[in-house]
């Protein structure tokens, strides 16, 4: 009986032919990341008490993203530590102030088909989207990970989402994911590896192919993953990863899911997710009208560059709603570079956005662009649990960065497709 994708790489980590479902194993990892929050304020104690240093400094990467840049002096302290820390364990691939670390991660080139990888954030499955089986773990899981270079997992079942059909212009894969919420709700994929697959999704370009797995945290997976192609393929090559064998790793034609999800990509259209969860997922006609105080493009989520070239396109020739903030966080310095390149910074700042540094930001509550009590907002981030992004009495709603744009520009939530034509979308 044959085998999915992420029970392949399993049981290359664990050094076995073959692994099954519900097996426990003990793993090698082949990368560890964690970010500022996460890492050597909460690493560096334990390791000290164990007396132990880190296993292999070249399979570590820590990116700091969440603090930066200081705004007070617990954060600059916390961000001292990890500088500090970094130099001492000779952690060479160490990112500051870079973006956020599951875009700075593949962007430097650290993930490939067939890695057996963990980071610190519950958003690490990210790393799917190359192939990788990449797991968000704690920081007592991740400090043995450090001691020791290993990690036991319990091999998990595979759930299915297939997307047939085609996307119409300016629905994405944020909507998708949120159908998904939808549909399964927050624990629909418990412990699960979602692997995603169909005409929809690899149709998909490599930013917008990050959005699915990294949202798997939001329906309680352990991963997602989609099969190395050659869209995969030319991300790598550009990124300088490796590329020899990327395209043997795929899942068999006779192995076993645990479950099929069949969507028709083609009677999508854009979604919103009402506070104050991702499930709350519908048609943006289901909101539409309802007033916001800011509109905000951010995360690993909702700003990478093609992220950036959505809200361009809503925004261009028109100007933010005078009772709406426009914040657009971009999630890379190497992407605010390419968005200033192009011409897209220009775009958005015209139209009255504001520009903040690279960084997790009013996603996680930390810097600019948190909200006051009873305030509303509409966010290209992947979550809007209660309280998540300021004070708890404020309301986030979830959309793909067209829909958030369009309601920037109306001072409402509104459809996106109201305000883009066809015509005029970027490839």
């Amino acid at each position: 009986m044959g085998m999915t994708i992420s029970e392949k790489i399993i049981a290359k980590a664990c050094g076995r032919e073959t692994v099954t479902p519900g097996e426990i194993v003990t793993c090698q990892v082949g990368l560890a990341m964690f970010h500022d929050s996460s890492g050597p304020r909460r690493q560096a104690p334990a390791l000290k008490e164990l007396g132990r240093d880190v296993w292999d400094p070249d399979k570590v990467v820590c990116i700091t993203d969440h603090y930066v840049p200081a705004v007070d002096a617990l954060s600059a302290e916390i961000l001292k530590i990890t500088r500090d820390w970094c130099a001492e364990q000779g952690i060479t691939n160490f990112y500051d102030q870079q973006g956020i670390c599951h875009v700075v991660l593949p962007e430097r080139g650290h993930l490939h088909p067939g890695l057996f990888a963990v980071g610190g954030d519950s958003h690490s499955p990210t790393g799917g989207a190359f192939g990788a089986f990449m797991i968000g773990i704690g920081a007592t899981d991740m400090t043995g990970v450090l001691a020791t270079g290993e990690i036991w997992v319990q091999v998990p079942h595979t759930i299915v989402v297939r997307w047939s059909g085609a996307l119409a212009p300016t629905v994405t894969a944020k909507d998708m994911m949120l159908a998904l919420c939808a549909r399964i709700g927050l624990n629909g994929a418990g412990y699960k590896v979602v692997e995603f697959m169909g005409e929809a999704v690899t149709a998909l370009p490599m930013d917008e192919r990050m959005v699915l797995p990294n949202m798997t945290a939001e329906v309680g997976a352990k991963t997602g993953i989609i099969a190395p192609d050659q869209v995969t393929l030319d991300y790598l090559a550009g990124a300088g990863a490796a590329t020899e064998g990327a395209l043997d790793w795929f899942s068999d034609d006779d192995c076993v899911y645990e479950q099929v999800l069949e969507f028709d990509a083609d009677a999508l259209s854009p979604q919103v997710a009402a506070p104050h969860s991702p499930a709350n997922s519908k048609g943006v006609e289901t909101y539409n009208g309802v007033r916001v105080d800011q509109a905000y493009i951010g995360a690993c989520t909702g700003a990478k560059l093609a992220d950036l070239h959505m809200a361009a396109e809503v925004v261009r020739g028109k100007k933010v709603a005078k009772t709406t903030r426009f914040m657009v966080a971009p999630a890379s310095t190497r992407i605010t570079q390419a968005a200033a390149k192009d011409g897209t910074l220009e775009t958005l700042t015209e139209a009255g956005a504001i520009l903040l540094p690279s960084g997790c930001g009013a996603c996680a509550g930390l810097g600019a662009g948190v909200l006051a009590e009873d305030e509303v907002c509409i966010s290209s981030t992947n979550r809007n649990f209660q309280g998540r992004m300021g004070a708890s009495s404020a309301k986030v709603y979830l959309a793909s960065p067209y829909t958030v744009a369009a309601a920037a520009v109306a001072g409402r939530i509104a459809d996106p497709r109201e305000f883009v034509s066809a015509g005029a979308l970027s490839p």
